[in-house]
């Protein structure tokens, strides 16, 4: 019986079978996963959702999984979360935070993308894994493949934030820091893939890493009651997380699940690494590389491998790209965790900056549902925002030292007016 997905050409359209491979031989475009959509018509209903777990697993028959898949942990089922302060803050009505920094098991959304790439990788008979990454992704292959049994090496760049460093070495995996940026990195592991019998998430597996991503949109789409939001904001790295969520909106309107609509994307970028928003802002035919400096490490990737979809998706959903700098970052993270209780690393200060500037620019109108994606978790960044909020003064275990305390308070805040 023939497999109900395989890998296809993005600009050719020519197929392949399933393999540990990335790009066209033909013309050397990037590949994907394409389905057999009559087919899944047949196997899977909406209805069939209701009695599994909440993770990205209930999605199954929508995934590049194996027939006798069984799912190994419960990733993703992240919450949705009605933003009703920080909406009223910026003067909308109908804001929503996907917040992907309680994702399990390593707090980001790579771990969506990881655990569709190691499926990929036990079939076809890897032990080694590993990625390319600016933090979040070697978080999450170090964690998955320690679940899973398999060996890991990651790749990354010297001047990565410590905690991310820690949150990756605490699992055992084998760190190859490169003096170097991300795309250095990514190159290096392009040769390592072709050399080494190795499953680079990112590289060699990208096709089927990448799907796991649509996982998010899955869920956007569901925890809005089957709707699809007038606009998604997005932070964008190598930008391909904005279109996987617009594939899966696109699949759930072809199954019949949902009613279609116009969705506007919006993609999210550090002012100091920003290749895909100068892109769209330029309206260039194909964006310029740049040289990451920019505190939001994550996203810091200067020649982004699905920009130029990421800049065509944009323009032909009518939306637009922003980028802001690291000090509108930082003050964006204070925000959200100040009237949302949501502790974002800087990629979600991006994005809910982004969001921001784009109200401001008229471009998200407030009667609008907009969902702000939040890709990673505060406590990996904790360097970006520590000298905000320095150590203060202890006083001694006495209420008339209290009462001095709230003295000295109040003079502050009277002054500060």
């Amino acid at each position: 019986m023939p497999e109900i997905f395989q890998l296809r050409c993005r600009e050719c359209g020519k197929s392949f079978e399933n393999s540990p491979r990335s790009f066209c031989e033909e013309c050397f475009s990037p590949l994907e996963v394409a389905y057999d959509y009559d087919s899944l018509k047949k196997t899977v209903r909406r209805e069939n959702l209701a009695g599994r777990d909440f993770n990205m697993w209930r999605y199954a028959e929508m995934l590049p999984l194996n027939k006798d898949f069984v799912a190994p942990n419960s990733v993703g089922g992240t919450p949705l979360v009605p933003a009703r302060k920080l909406a009223a803050h910026w003067g909308i009505e109908n804001l929503y935070l996907k917040n992907d920094a309680v994702c399990f098991p390593s707090l980001s959304f790579k771990d969506r993308v990881v655990s569709t790439a190691l499926v990929a990788a036990r079939r076809f008979g890897f032990t080694t894994v590993g990625c390319s990454s600016t933090g979040n992704l070697a978080n999450a292959v170090a964690a998955q493949a320690a679940q899973r049994g398999f060996d890991a090496c990651v790749f990354i760049p010297a001047d990565l934030e410590p905690a991310k460093i820690l949150n990756t070495a605490v699992y055992g995996a084998r760190i190859v820091r490169i003096n170097g940026n991300y795309d250095h990195v990514n190159r290096l592991c392009a040769q390592i893939a072709d050399k080494f019998a190795w499953g680079l998430v990112n590289v060699n597996l990208r096709p089927y890493y990448s799907e796991g991503s649509k996982t998010h949109g899955f869920e956007i789409a569901e925890q809005l009651g089957w709707r699809l939001p007038d606009n998604v904001v997005v932070p964008m790295a190598g930008g391909s997380l904005i279109g996987k969520i617009a594939k899966a909106f696109h699949e759930l309107v072809i199954l019949g699940w949902v009613e279609p609509k116009p969705v506007k994307f919006f993609g999210a970028q550090a002012t100091g690494c920003s290749p895909i928003s100068d892109g769209v802002k330029r309206n260039l035919a194909r964006f310029e590389p740049q040289k990451p400096n920019t505190i939001a490490r994550s996203l810091a990737i200067g020649n982004p491998a699905d920009g130029p979809f990421a800049i065509k998706l944009i323009r032909e959903s009518g939306g637009w790209a922003e980028d802001i700098s690291d000090p509108e970052i930082v003050e964006a993270i204070k925000l959200l965790a100040q009237t949302e209780g949501i502790f974002t690393e800087t990629a979600g200060g991006v994005t809910a900056g982004v969001a921001q500037k784009l109200i401001q620019q008229e471009r998200i109108r407030p009667e609008e549902t907009t969902v702000v994606s939040i890709t990673g978790n505060g406590l990996k960044t904790t360097d970006a925002i520590v000298s905000e909020f320095p150590v203060t003064e202890a006083i001694a275990p006495r209420l008339d030292a209290f009462e001095a305390y709230l003295e000295s308070q109040f003079a502050v805040a009277t002054a500060a007016k």
